[in-house]
């Protein structure tokens, strides 16, 4: 919960702004101001207060306890002009806490967080516990030190400005180790604990042997992603609170899965019991894995525990990111996310150009020329199963005649794969122009290179006597310059000559152009590859020099 605290009116308004945006999230404090902030900083996680730094700094002060327990704090000033993450920033969520105050209040985002300010993924802030020289590290990092990363189990991380050797080390394991001088460990969660229980099995009993367990192998109960076992044992008392105490999901899965997998020690008393000759070995690998800890039964007798541990190999994510018709307000936030989340970019060599800057430090770019999609595809994920995040560009939305489709036939379950969509081309001309795609539209290529001509003009003629309006990419280049007057001469066959033709070029860039035409006047030879045209319906209008298709067919009927 969010607490929020105002001592003007001013601060009231903008604070019932975020109420009303944010009504799950958020708790009105009134009062005294002293009284509220100290009432939330007890009962939220998080506190924006319409108040001046000072004040908050000498109210908060006495209440601070420590960076992982207090909670993340945000004061946003009178004029409503700034958003300032006063404390906890990683820890307390306060610099992301800022960063949508301002969005959404139109205030600028002020974080002083170093790594934040130099655009470092902070090492508290990767999603996996952290053990060690957190602050040398980091500070290692920002000076531009030689830091080596020893990853031990291969987990998708985001870009970090690493080496080979270096004196200070981020090490990523699941082994249990002590933490060295100049040295932070990261906790990946790779292993997965596959349990079973006899009914009434204590929480004491289960608990005991899981981490008994994980002790002598040597590995860390930090990562730990799940409990696994039987649907029968669902609601079984002792799984369900180890599971809780542990901080991990109980997963369950039926009988008849765990029966398929192949196991070490399969055993007739389980078969019996629940209909599946093995339960803690079958549960931890039925997701695939190394079988780190054959089934271990616990030291009571009669033993009502067993257990068995699992490493999952970290799976590679693939986000295919749309990144919109070329202007940067266009560019959606969910893209420019995946973007600083990537290690790995893979894509054109001028769209890598329009996003270089929102890359992180040592963002790994992997691109190439015009005419090389299949191999960008491949190569993106072949990236990601190495276990690497990557982040596989296009231009537009990423699944309209680009990478989306490429990269998925490559692609199999093996990785994570994300899709972020973007603004299209069509969409940003039809915005240009007026509102053209009002009513049923459809978009087809006019290249030849990956479709035949013949089913290409097939799609045309059914746009046309189906009376949809039709925007055409890729409509002409030098040496593609007669499909543009064949498809034009197909779509007179069903439409008045002066139906409007919307003609946009570098829609949303600087050099943007856009003209509106009909269907007898339009010259293909003013048309490129860079030229996105939209052809109107039978209702289609020009209203005020806007394109305008209705949604509806009523205007054909009004006396001209």
């Amino acid at each position: 919960m969010i607490g929020l605290i105002s001592a003007t009116a001013a601060g009231a308004a903008a604070r019932d702004r975020l109420a009303a945006a944010w009504p799950d999230r958020t708790r009105v404090y009134e009062g005294p101001v002293g009284d509220a902030v100290r009432a939330a900083f007890t009962q939220c996680e998080q506190l924006v207060c319409f108040l001046a730094t000072g004040a908050v700094v000498r109210l908060v002060a006495p209440l601070l306890s420590g960076k992982t327990a207090d909670p993340g704090v945000v004061c946003v000033d009178e004029g409503g002009r700034f958003a300032v993450s006063l404390m906890g920033g990683h820890a307390g969520g306060a610099n992301e806490l800022a960063r949508e105050v301002g969005e959404l209040l139109g205030a600028e985002p002020v974080v002083t967080t170093a790594t934040d300010a130099v655009d470092l993924p902070g090492l508290d802030t990767l999603g996996l516990p952290v053990e060690g020289d957190v602050a040398g590290v980091s500070r290692a990092l920002l000076d531009g030190e030689a830091v080596a990363l020893r990853a031990e189990v291969a987990w998708p991380l985001p870009p970090l400005p690493v080496a080979a050797e270096g004196s200070y080390t981020i090490r990523l394991t699941d082994r249990l180790v002590e933490t060295a001088e100049r040295e932070v460990v990261l906790r990946p969660p790779s292993l997965v604990v596959g349990a079973g229980a006899s009914k009434g099995a204590p929480v004491e009993e289960v608990l005991d042997l899981i981490e008994g367990v994980l002790r002598e192998a040597g590995l860390s109960a930090a990562s730990v992603a799940e409990l696994a076992t039987v649907d029968a044992k669902a609601g079984e008392p002792g799984l369900v609170e180890a599971a809780r105490r542990l901080g991990v999901p109980l997963v369950t899965y039926s009988a008849g899965e765990l029966a398929a997998v192949d196991v070490p020690n399969p055993s007739d008393a389980p078969l019996a019991a629940v209909g599946t000759p093995s339960v803690a070995e079958a549960a931890a690998l039925v997701r695939g894995g190394e079988l780190l800890v054959p089934k271990r039964k616990s030291a009571a007798i009669p033993a009502m525990a067993t257990c068995a541990v699992v490493r999952r190999p970290g799976r590679g994510r693939l986000a295919v990111v749309g990144l919109g018709p070329g202007a940067r307000d266009l560019l959606t936030p969910r893209a420019k996310a995946e973007l600083r989340r990537a290690c790995v970019l893979v894509g054109l060599d001028q769209y890598v150009d329009q996003i270089r800057d929102l890359l992180r430090p040592g963002t790994r770019i992997l691109q190439s020329g015009l005419g090389a999609e299949e191999e960008r595809a491949r190569t993106a994920v072949e990236e990601a199963r190495k276990g690497q995040a990557v982040a596989l560009i296009g231009s537009g939305d990423a699944g309209v005649y680009a990478m989306a489709s490429p990269a998925l036939a490559e692609a199999s379950d093996d990785i994570d794969v994300v899709g972020v969509p973007g603004v299209t081309a069509a969409l940003a001309a039809g915005a240009i122009l007026g509102a053209p795609l009002g009513h049923d539209h459809v978009s087809i290529s006019l290249s030849d290179l990956h479709t035949p001509w013949e089913v290409i003009e097939r799609r045309v003629r059914a746009a046309a006597e189906a009376d949809i309006v039709v925007t055409f990419y890729n409509p002409r280049s030098r040496g593609r310059d007669w499909q543009l007057p064949k498809a034009l001469d197909i779509l007179a066959g069903h439409r008045a000559p002066t139906t409007p033709v919307g003609v946009v070029r570098n829609a949303s860039r600087p050099d943007e152009s856009a003209r509106l035409t009909t269907l007898a006047a339009l010259d293909p030879a003013t048309v490129d590859m860079m030229t996105v045209v939209t052809v109107g319906n039978t209702a289609t209008r020009e209203i005020a020099g806007r394109m305008v298709t209705p949604r509806g067919y009523r205007w054909q009927e009004e006396p001209e």
